[in-house]
């Protein structure tokens, strides 16, 4: 039985879309050559880059003989939905569960525990 196509960006989908991400756009050839270590073979970012198409992460133009790929979702959204599948998957749909979890697990900083104060100010002032 194939496997299910995930929505969520895979390691190497999401090296390829960083690239994407910080220059705007860019051909198969930029994006392996933009790419930092461990370096990733032409035809790997190729076919990385078709899968993303499918999945509605990036399209392309054609530019003469090549193909100019751009993101078509922005970095926080595709983060956001990632956080969203670990809330489903792990948490029972409880984003306090998962931030309890993440504090418990490290001390936050002097700034961070400044500003979860100030979030809790808030959601006490409110109803």
């Amino acid at each position: 039985m194939p496997r299910k196509k995930s929505s969520t960006l895979t390691e190497a989908e999401l090296r390829v879309m960083e690239v994407l991400w910080s220059r705007g756009r860019g051909t198969v050839a930029d994006v392996t050559a933009a790419m930092g270590p461990p370096p990733l073979a032409y035809n790997s970012v190729l076919t990385t880059m078709r899968i993303l198409e499918q999945k509605g992460y990036v399209a392309h133009e054609e530019v003469g003989r090549a193909f100019d790929y751009h993101p078509l979702v922005e970095r926080e959204a595709a983060a956001q939905s990632a956080v969203g599948q670990v809330i489903s998957k792990f948490f029972g749909n409880n984003s306090g569960e998962l931030a309890l979890r993440l504090i418990e697990s490290e001390r936050p900083s002097d700034d961070e525990l400044a500003r979860l104060r100030r979030l809790i100010e808030q959601y006490e002032e409110k109803p």
